[in-house]
Order: C-alpha cells, then sequence, then structure tokens
C-alpha cells in the first residue's frame, strides 16, 4: 500500500483513490478471475457500488497519463538505492521492445501485432517500453522510464518502432548505450542519432568492409569493398565460407563452465539498400561496426551481435550487455501472465490504451516488491520459495482492499457540490433547435370555368 499511494499521489485529489484501488485490483490478480473485466474485478475488492464506480470513472474519464505515472515509479526506485544498475566496460544497459496486448475482436481497431502461434499479425493494443536493466541481489529488473503509443496518425508498428527508438535515444545519458533485439533495424537507430548501440542480427546478415581491399596488381582494380559473412550459408546447394574473423576471443562460462569462442570482425559497415536516400546512405557510411559471432555448447545456434565502433566492450562483456536485454521482457510476463491482463475487456478509445499500460507498471511495482521483500511459500509444498511476482500475487489475492489502512490527507475523494447541474435523464438531454423551413413560393392560381 504505501508503494502504490507513493506512485499515484500526485495525481489530481479524488483521481489518485481512484487509480490506487485500481492498482490494487490489478496487482492482486483480480483479472484473473474476472477474465479480464475491470469493473468486477473491482468489485471484488470489497468495495461498495459507489466506489467502484468512483475508481471506473477515475481511471477511464481522470486527467491523467500514464507518462506521469511511470516517472513517479522510476523516482521512488532510484531514492530508495535498492536497484543498481547493471554496468559493462563502463556503459550502463538501457533496453526497448515492442509488446503487444491482442484484442482479436475490438472493433475500430487499426493497430497490429504479430503473433508467432498465429503466424502473422493480429488486432492488438502494441506498446513501446523503454527500460533502465539493473538488478535487486541476485534478480534482474527492469525499470520501465517511458511507454510510448501507436501514432493515431498513422498507426502501423514500423512507426511506432521509429517512436520508440526516438524516445529511448532521447532519455539516454553518457555512460548508456541501447540494446534491443533483431526486430529493429539499425538503420532506424543511426537515423536517430544514436551512437551505442548493441543489437541481434539473423544470421544470414552480411556487411562491407570500410574500404575496398588493396590492388593484387593484375586484373581490374577493386572498386567495392569486401563482403563480410559472419557465418557460412548454402545458396543453390553451392556452400559458401564464412569470412576469416580478424580475432577469436575464447572465455570460460561461469554459470556452466563451459569454453564460449567468439570470432570478431572489426570496422565494418552496412551495406547500402536500394530504398535508403542520398542523406542516410552518408548516414550508415559514417558510421562503423564491430561484429561478434558467440558460440556458446549450451546453445545449438550461434548468438550474432553488433555493436558500434566507440564502444569499448568484448566479445564477453558485449555477450552479456546484449543477455541482460531479457529484462526488459520481464513487465509484460508480469503483466499478462501473472496478473491477468493479457485478456481484456474495455472498448472506448482512451481505456484500451490506459489498461495495458496500467497493466505494465502493475507488473513492474509487483516485480519490485517482491524481489525487495522476503519470499512468500505458495504452500507447505513450497519448501525453498524464490522472490517472484507470481508468489507475491497469491498472497494478495486473498486480501480485499484495506479499507481501514490510513491514507495521506491528499488521498481523498473529490468532493463538489453539483446540486445546480441536473441529475439523470436530465442531464444529458438535448433541446432540439427549431429548424427554420424555406419558403417556396406559392404557384399562380389558374382559374378553370365551372361548367353548370
Amino acid at each position: 500500500m504505501n508503494v502504490l499511494i507513493a506512485s499515484v499521489i500526485e495525481m489530481p485529489i479524488g483521481t489518485n483513490l481512484g487509480l490506487l484501488r485500481v492498482l490494487w485490483a490489478l496487482v492482486s490478480g483480480q483479472l484473473l478471475t474476472t477474465r479480464g473485466a475491470l469493473i468486477p474485478a473491482l468489485a471484488n475488492l470489497g468495495l461498495s457500488d459507489a466506489e467502484v464506480m468512483q475508481a471506473w470513472n477515475a481511471f477511464a474519464n481522470g486527467k491523467w497519463d500514464t507518462h506521469r505515472l511511470v516517472t513517479t515509479w522510476a523516482n521512488l526506485v532510484r531514492q530508495e538505492e535498492r536497484w543498481k544498475r547493471s554496468e559493462y566496460g563502463g556503459y550502463r544497459v538501457k533496453a526497448i521492445d515492442l509488446t503487444g496486448f491482442f484484442r482479436p475482436c475490438l472493433q475500430n481497431c487499426d493497430t497490429k501485432h504479430y503473433d508467432s502461434t498465429a503466424g502473422k499479425a493480429l488486432k492488438a493494443i502494441p506498446i513501446g517500453i523503454v527500460g533502465d536493466v539493473g538488478h535487486i541481489g541476485a534478480h534482474r529488473y527492469t525499470l520501465p522510464c517511458d511507454l510510448v503509443r501507436a501514432n493515431v496518425d498513422d498507426p502501423r508498428e514500423s512507426v511506432l518502432e521509429v517512436d520508440l527508438i526516438r524516445n529511448a535515444v532521447s532519455l539516454m545519458s553518457d555512460p548508456e548505450a541501447l540494446t534491443a533485439d533483431r526486430g529493429f533495424k539499425p538503420v532506424s537507430f543511426i537515423q536517430a542519432g544514436c551512437q551505442r548501440i548493441v543489437l541481434r542480427r539473423p544470421k544470414n546478415f552480411t556487411a562491407r568492409r570500410r574500404t575496398p581491399p588493396e590492388y593484387a596488381g593484375r586484373g581490374r582494380k577493386p572498386t567495392r569493398p569486401e563482403i563480410v559473412r559472419p557465418l557460412p550459408r548454402t545458396r543453390r546447394g553451392k556452400a559458401i565460407d564464412a569470412t576469416p574473423p580478424d580475432r577469436i576471443d575464447t572465455w570460460t562460462d561461469l554459470k556452466t563452465n563451459l569454453a564460449v569462442k567468439a570470432p570478431i570482425w572489426y570496422d565494418c559497415v552496412l551495406p547500402d539498400q536500394p530504398q535508403w536516400d542520398a542523406h542516410t546512405r552518408q548516414l550508415v557510411r559514417d558510421v562503423t561496426w564491430t561484429i561478434v559471432v558467440i558460440f556458446h555448447p549450451s546453445f545449438p545456434q550461434p548468438m550474432l551481435l553488433i555493436m558500434t565502433t566507440p564502444l569499448t566492450l568484448t566479445a564477453q562483456q558485449a555477450h552479456a550487455f546484449y543477455m541482460d536485454r531479457w529484462g526488459v521482457e520481464q513487465p509484460p510476463l508480469a503483466a499478462k501472465q501473472m496478473l491477468g491482463a493479457h485478456r481484456q475487456f474495455v472498448f472506448a478509445d482512451e481505456a484500451r490504451q490506459r489498461l495495458p499500460e496500467l497493466s505494465l507498471l502493475a507488473g513492474s511495482i509487483l516485480s519490485y516488491v517482491a524481489a525487495c521483500e522476503t519470499a512468500i511459500p505458495t504452500g507447505f509444498w513450497d519448501r525453498a520459495p524464490k522472490p517472484t511476482p507470481g508468489r507475491l500475487r497469491r498472497a494478495l489475492t486473498k486480501v480485499h482492499f484495506p479499507a481501514d489502512f490510513p491514507l495521506p490527507e491528499r488521498l481523498r475523494e473529490k468532493h463538489s457540490r453539483t446540486d445546480h447541474l441536473p441529475k439523470g435523464i436530465m442531464a444529458h438531454r438535448r433541446t432540439k433547435q427549431a429548424v427554420s423551413q424555406p419558403v417556396i413560393a406559392s404557384p399562380t392560381p389558374v382559374c378553370v370555368p365551372i361548367l353548370s
């Protein structure tokens, strides 16, 4: 309760109390029992009908935005100093990712997100996440810094990806470097002005040397740089060998005690693409990359990483740097699977965006509190419990909203006089305006003779 109060207390009076009740319904997993319906989830907390409707009105119609809630939560975590940033080679990890809350039956939904099970993009509410990766003791924890919505004018996910990268670059500080999965394009980071990048690329990735090779003395002089293929491949039944690396690093994984090998290629540039304009081509040529391929015995497929040349990371540090990117997957996992936000039943234009964002914040809060407090066993069989959000959520499910908890003075219902306002059906009845009818000239009377 103290953590939730500190997160919403700066919101407008009345709205903050309603958001407190909504957040308690989310962190206690009430969406699991109501199958994603928010108003029945609030009713399960033991609230009265008036309190349920006040919380719903604060959520759906209140004057608040998620960015302010996320900023307040991030400042609160930093002030407690229990969370420590992950740092490798002098660079702190900042990760980005795209997640989607699928709404297959939602009407007037122009946004989509790829579903690996269906093998295609389905109707969803996509949200971009920017997070600072760190740890609380031995547990990895990602602190959300910003949540980015899809553009209203252009709801394509490619546009959301560009907006997410720009927001992440604007939030970066000097000792930070940005990392993302292979779904993001390197040219988008370059266009956004990011200079410290660690990305994963597919196994068929190719690059070029920065300068053409030296003239061998015979034949035509080379004009194009040499192609760099980090991994071998087969094309039309013909095997193509990998380019010899500039260096090979080896080390021993402390967790598995296995030897890891990593070939490295220095001073490479991205190959030109036909759809790039002249300005983009020049930006891409000015950025050099270091390619690292990680061969780990525990994984059947190698991991191909690229990082900009300004980063002075070794192969082992680059591998650990990217592995910490998986921390940004924790808030969506906690929100969807632990709290039941994978199924939602809100339909208004603003509510359909607010509930996924608030669910991600609730999942982050639940994970933080679980990591900071003593683990709660699920039952007598749980002899070695771990401080996970699922165990804490099971304990909160058994507790109603603590109505007797002492709330601050600012956290109260907003009492305003509404005696002068119409009530009930009279509040939304409108008076029809008199429509002026056009004056039509009467036709000239025609004299018809009457025959007797």
